[in-house]
């Protein structure tokens, strides 16, 4: 576990601000020509001269000699894991940072660090630049440089005299700006490369209207501009303040770097937040220019910034956003860059891996393959196309399954895929452990919790692009059915029969859509997936009394969390249904039972035509030991204790047995430890079920292993 979330730490850092934003509102009457300018008009040109004329001034304004200022903000590191990243970012470690802010002109800077405290929430071994622990001054120099030049490199500024002539200009809106005490009425010039594919950057400048100042600044860069090749984007919000009347000074930063790379071929985000407000100005303290001398950040020794005096638990003052999949400028900032400039120039550039979707795709133990041996290669090519081959050979059942696949990704968040396969599915809607955890049980205890059966086929699948937070499926497959022999033993004990699938090929329609994690009303987290598919199939041994043989199903999974301060409500429900004619295949039936979908009853012990399973948990900290994890930090002295209520409500098959069919209560406590990585659940079953103990990992982690 440790060496995956170190695979997601590929170094990255940022700065941005804790408070809100300034607030951007359009005039409700724009004057005349002010809006919608074409691209470098007589107009638009003369106002970005005057800004970039404006902004040499300032620099060379004998008024304003020096100045110091405080700054308070975060750098907040986040993960991200699975194809489309489903869930919301996880804080993983979060920084609040104290800074004392000198500067002399002409262009003299110096902070320092007086206080700084943070807390890991998973194990990591994260270090920042040192230039990421600080503010941006002067709205950058004329050479853009972020990471100490590792990020991004030798990109002009747009307000220089280079920039004047390798970037295009118009203005898009007149707007006014909120800021402390006053508005500003600004332009909005929306600024993009005249050629895209060198280092440039992407986005607007908020100039004032009357003096050409730089007031906003938000931009992205082109893809040429990033020297590390694992940088997906990286967004920058300036603001500043009018102070003294005079001067615009820095007054909030929000900068977000995101780094994706594959680990096995899965998807792996790492994501820098940095917030900063910046205030507390005093003008013209004549400061000594041999006080900026050395590294232009420094900071006090450990023990001081630790005596640093803060208000309540860094945790609670993190700002509510923060998991939010991006901040909503700085959104704004990269769907404007990806539409001023081709998509290509921000795309990322072909490459070969090694193609596994988790880990137990290379190794695995079952009761129909035994030990199996996997492996594959991916390839994204230009223009967002990708192919794909994964297989896999059973040693005990002595044959190889496996799949091809080709498609193409736009950057909207469409993707076209054609597909074939041979491989095993299991029956069922929720898997009721890991793979890597069955694996071991399989091996050693006989205890192989996966239902599966043969599945042959190919499949044309079409991703919508993303519509009011959903994500849209739709695929037609042609498919053939047929049971499994157990061809495998444990160490210890013996297996159970696989499943009594039916023989018979089908031809099937699903639409599957998926509501990422996202914030919802009143303080929730919500997520939920749902799918819907019918089937018309024949057997293929068998002649059915019923002409053309149909099936349908659908199936609902929600989840809801409220946190509540460092305590939270989870709520899961879990349904489906199938109906057909002349009856439903075994594989399509429902399947509960286990610890997620009916802890207290035996592995899929609960099967019928619906099934409806709630689960109400409440996790609150208690007392642990702390655990030393060398270079990825020390797990918290704290363990969270969870205890649960489920029930499901079942409608059994035609000719089961009536007593399984009604509710089926159970009570249970879960305990997390290790940053919550680590789960033991005991349940009950409390109609005709039994005492149930299980442990693995975290179930956020279950799609990589």
């Amino acid at each position: 576990m440790q060496r995956i979330l170190a695979a997601l730490v590929a170094a990255c850092t940022l700065v941005g601000s804790p408070g809100a934003p300034a607030r951007l509102a359009a005039q409700a009457a724009p004057p005349a020509g002010a809006a919608a300018s074409g691209w470098n008009d007589e107009r638009t040109i003369a106002l970005v001269t005057r800004a970039t004329r404006r902004r040499a001034e300032q620099l060379a304004d004998t008024a304003l000699i020096d100045y110091t200022a405080t700054a308070r903000g975060y750098v907040t590191f986040l993960a991200q894991l699975g194809e489309g990243f489903p869930d919301p970012p996880r804080v993983v470690k979060a920084d609040q940072l104290a800074l004392e802010v000198y500067w002399k002109a002409p262009n003299l800077s110096k902070q320092r660090i007086i206080g700084r405290r943070d807390t890991l929430l998973l194990p990591t071994d994260i270090a920042y630049h040192r230039d990421h622990l600080g503010i941006v001054q002067n709205n950058f120099p004329s050479i853009i440089r972020l990471g100490e030049g590792d990020e991004v490199r030798d990109v002009p500024h747009p307000l220089s005299d280079v920039g004047l002539r390798e970037y295009d200009f118009a203005i898009h809106d007149s707007l006014s700006i909120r800021l402390p005490g006053r508005s500003a009425e600004v332009y909005e010039v929306r600024v993009r490369p005249r050629d895209d594919r060198q280092p440039r950057v992407v986005g607007a400048v908020y100039l004032d209207r009357g003096t050409g100042e730089v007031v906003r600044m938000a931009f992205n860069f082109t893809r040429a501009a990033y020297i590390d090749r694992h940088l997906e984007d990286l967004s920058i919000v300036l603001e500043n303040a009018l102070v003294r009347n005079r001067f615009w000074l820095p007054y909030r930063q929000e900068i977000e770097i995101r780094r994706t790379a594959s680990w096995l071929d899965y998807p792996a985000r790492g994501i820098i937040r940095g917030r900063w407000e910046i205030g507390d100005y005093e003008v013209n303290v004549a400061l000594e220019p041999r006080f900026f001398r050395g590294p232009e950040i420094v900071q006090l020794p450990p023990r001081q910034q630790r005596a640093y005096r803060w208000d309540g638990e860094i945790l609670d003052s993190l700002p509510p956003d923060v998991r939010a999949a991006t901040d909503e400028d700085v959104r704004r900032v990269q769907e404007e860059a990806r539409a001023l400039v081709r998509a290509e120039a921000l795309a990322r550039a072909r490459s070969t891996s090694l193609a596994s979707r988790r880990i137990s795709d290379f190794v695995r133990v079952n009761r129909v393959e035994g030990l199996a041996l996997g492996a594959g290669i991916s390839h994204r090519l230009g223009g967002g196309v990708f192919t794909s081959a994964r297989g896999r050979w059973g040693l005990d059942d002595d044959e190889a399954k496996g799949e091809v696949a080709i498609g193409r990704r736009w950057a909207s968040g469409a993707a076209i895929r054609l597909r074939a396969w041979r491989d095993h599915r299991d029956a069922g809607d929720v898997p009721e452990r890991s793979l890597l955890v069955n694996s071991i049980a399989a091996q050693e205890f006989g205890s192989d919790w996966t239902n599966p059966y043969d599945v042959r086929g190919a499949a044309l699948g079409v991703d919508l692009a993303p519509r009011l937070g959903i994500r849209w499926r739709i695929e037609g497959a042609y498919e053939e059915h047929d049971r499994l022999a157990v061809h495998a033993g444990p160490a210890t004990g013996r297996y159970e029969p696989t499943l009594a699938a039916w023989p018979i090929d089908l031809v099937r329609l699903s639409l599957r859509a998926e509501r990422p994690t996202t914030l919802g009303p009143f303080g929730t987290e919500v997520g939920a997936e749902a799918e819907l598919r019918g089937a018309r199939f024949e057997g293929r041994d068998t002649t059915f009394a019923t002409d053309a043989p149909r099936v349908v199903r659908a199936s609902l999974s929600v989840r809801v969390e409220r946190p509540f301060g460092g305590q939270r409500l989870v709520l899961e429900t879990t349904g489906a249904a199938a109906g057909a004619r002349p009856d439903v295949p075994p594989q399509e039936l429902v399947y509960f039972g286990g610890p997620v979908t009916g802890p207290g009853y035996d592995f899929h012990e609960l099967v019928g035509r619906a099934a409806v399973g709630q689960r109400i948990e409440w996790r609150f900290p208690v007392p642990f030991f702390a655990v030393p994890l060398g270079r990825f930090g020390t797990a918290p002295a704290a363990a969270t204790l969870a205890p649960y209520a489920h029930a499901v409500w079942l409608d059994a098959p035609r000719g089961a047995s009536a007593t399984r069919e009604g509710m089926h209560p159970s009570v249970g406590v879960g305990v997390l430890t290790l940053f919550d990585l680590l789960r033991f659940d005991v349940a009950r079953g409390l109609r005709d079920g039994r005492w149930m103990f299980s442990v693995d990992v975290s179930r956020e982690f279950w799609r990589v292993l």
